[in-house]
């Protein structure tokens, strides 16, 4: 038996060896090893996905105020993929269905989200879009907070693109997300997650089924949103430099402030109620997600570890002052010069940290919105409010010569109308009675179209691209029985009668105000351009998967092959020239 002593000095002689083959090679090659030692490694998949999402973004305001952003929004479009025709092809245009989309690549008629909160056949109650029954689930809060509730992603029926992405690395993904609203962050996490954090009741919150991170709780007890009591949101730009005037019609300001600029954050007894929904109003919450975002790549390393890390930040505020002061506001206009300096921030950070061109950057939106529409009104266009709950009155007073229990209706929630059990089963078998229905609810002012469920399900073939969005929107056992489409800026709007609305405008409808949204692409593997081929937000997930390697559920979205770089073809080394004399033999 040869003595182990033996093998380092054949180890040695064997590595020696190659050594001298690969110097001979190269020299004949002409390649220094020097050079070929010297070139760096780019990834063969990106190391961080990044996905933002900004709330209420829409499509428009890209093309309106570009000139404006010196930043991190400008540098998506100069140095990004810009899709210029994006929009949700459905008609539940809200910020659960739309942030569901985004990460799974699905539509709602996939994906199970079909609004915010949506009536409970089986409980007979309203439930939220991330509420969770199961007695074993709660919501924790940093810095000693004891929030309510309890909320996870279990009603999403398909995984996200997060989700795919650290089942198929072996688990080596981080999944991170940040939003001030639950119904954001969760879905854009997915199922499971290292975290995902949200605001509530002046703390930030998250899941038992996700868990805390030290350095969300440092964070939290370090700068709490509290701190920015007493700060003032002034106009970041000169007057002149507004679209619009103050006193937008219609518009309703948090508690607290006018249409008059500057908005002093303050509640009456400190860091109130009025103060945080100020706060959660104001550019100074955007800031605090950024943090937030920086904070979780510096405290996980985010982007270097062997596997593709997934952050996700929803900017919420944009949102809020949206359906307070309407599309047509300096609020909006300013708040978004304010996000373009965070992202700027952002994207430093990440350049510093990841490097440039090792990470992917998606930006969209959940939804866009309409016009206020007493705002609308001011203009002359045909605009109003469609009460629900006298269309309610109008459909019960229908069912009276009929014989139907009474209430016949359990929920008008949005464009739905959810029967009690039993009604919609006997009105489908009952041709007299729901002509009368749909009569009385065509005849309420602002309605243009009824469809029932079975118009919509199974995504039929349609020429009426109104109800083609209602079907791309319909889920069986959530949605309603009924659905009502109202005219072109007119709002759906619960408030009972005889009180005062508390918002100013929202969104749900499928007309393009609330289905166009700006998709912007930027990093790793993107072409930068412009592109106007008609695309969804629902095509972002599986260019991710694309770029990462993984195969998503979803088949709803397409990959963006147009914005990808096209992978180029090693070049082959020159042979080296043969030195023997040609031959004249065939």
């Amino acid at each position: 038996m040869v003595p182990s002593t033996f093998f380092l000095p054949r180890t040695l002689f064997r590595r020696a060896t190659m050594a001298a083959a690969f110097l001979s090679i190269a020299f004949v090659l002409g390649v220094a090893p020097s050079d070929r030692a010297a070139a760096p490694q780019s990834p063969k998949v990106p190391r961080l996905v990044v996905l933002l999402v900004v709330d209420q973004m829409r499509g428009d305001y890209v093309d309106k105020f570009l000139g404006q952003w010196t930043a991190g929004l400008k540098r998506l479009v100069e140095e990004g993929a810009w899709f210029r025709d994006a929009a949700y092809p459905y008609a539940a245009t809200e910020t659960c269905v739309g942030h569901a989309t985004i990460s799974t690549g699905a539509f709602p008629a996939t994906h199970g989200m079909v609004a915010n909160a949506w009536w409970d056949r089986q409980h007979k109650s309203m439930v939220t879009c991330t509420e969770d029954p199961d007695p074993g689930v709660k919501n924790i809060g940093y810095a000693g907070a004891t929030p309510k509730g309890a909320d996870t992603a279990w009603r999403m029926a398909v995984p996200s693109f997060a989700e795919e992405l650290k089942f198929q690395s072996s688990g080596r993904t981080r999944i991170v997300t940040f939003s001030l609203k639950a119904r954001a962050a969760i879905t854009m996490a997915g199922h499971r997650a290292n975290a995902a954090t949200w605001f509530d009741g002046g703390a930030w919150v998250t899941s038992s089924a996700y868990g805390t991170l030290p350095f969300i709780e440092e964070q939290a007890k370090s700068h709490p949103a509290k701190a920015d009591f007493g700060k003032t949101w002034r106009l970041a730009l000169p007057v002149s430099a507004y679209w619009y005037g103050e006193k937008s019609f219609g518009a309703v300001p948090p508690e607290g402030w006018d249409l008059t600029f500057p908005h002093l954050l303050g509640g009456k007894t400190g860091a109130d109620d009025t103060f945080y929904e100020q706060w959660a109003s104001s550019p100074y919450a955007d800031t605090a997600l950024t943090e937030l975002a920086e904070k979780a790549v510096d405290a996980l390393d985010l982007g270097k570890t062997p596997g593709t890390d997934f952050l996700a930040v929803s900017y919420s505020s944009v949102d809020y002052v949206g359906h307070e002061f309407g599309p047509r506001s300096r609020e909006i206009q300013d708040i978004l010069v304010r996000l373009d300096q965070d992202l700027g921030k952002l994207f430093a950070h990440l350049d510093q940290k990841v490097g440039r061109g090792n990470y992917v950057v998606a930006l969209s939106a959940d939804h866009g919105v309409a016009p206020i529409p007493e705002d609308m009104q001011s203009t002359g266009a045909d605009a109003g409010v469609v009460h629900l709950p006298e269309l309610e009155e109008r459909i019960e007073k229908a069912l009276e010569p009929f014989s139907y229990q009474k209430p016949a209706v359990r929920q008008i929630r949005g464009s739905d109308v959810y029967f009690a059990p039993g009604v919609y089963d006997k009105l489908r078998q009952d041709p007299v009675a729901f002509d009368s229905v749909r009569d009385a609810v065509l005849a309420q002012p602002g309605v243009a179209a009824v469809y029932r469920a079975e118009e919509l399900r199974d995504r039929p073939a349609t020429d009426s691209p109104a109800q083609r969005a209602m079907a791309y929107s319909y889920f069986p056992g959530r949605s309603g029985d009924l659905f009502i489409l109202p005219k072109p800026y007119w709002l759906m709007d619960g408030t009972p009668l005889g009180t005062k609305r508390s918002y100013g405008t929202g969104h749900g409808e499928p007309y393009n105000y609330n289905q166009h949204v700006p998709v912007l692409l930027m990093g790793f593997g993107i072409q930068p351009g412009q592109y106007f081929e008609p695309i969804t937000p629902a095509d972002i997930a599986p260019t991710f998967a694309a770029l990462c390697g993984i195969t998503l559920a979803s088949r709803d979205g397409h990959v963006l092959g147009q914005a990808l770089k096209k992978p180029s073809v090693p070049a082959q080394p020159m042979r080296p020239k043969s030195t023997s004399p040609v031959s004249s033999s065939p």
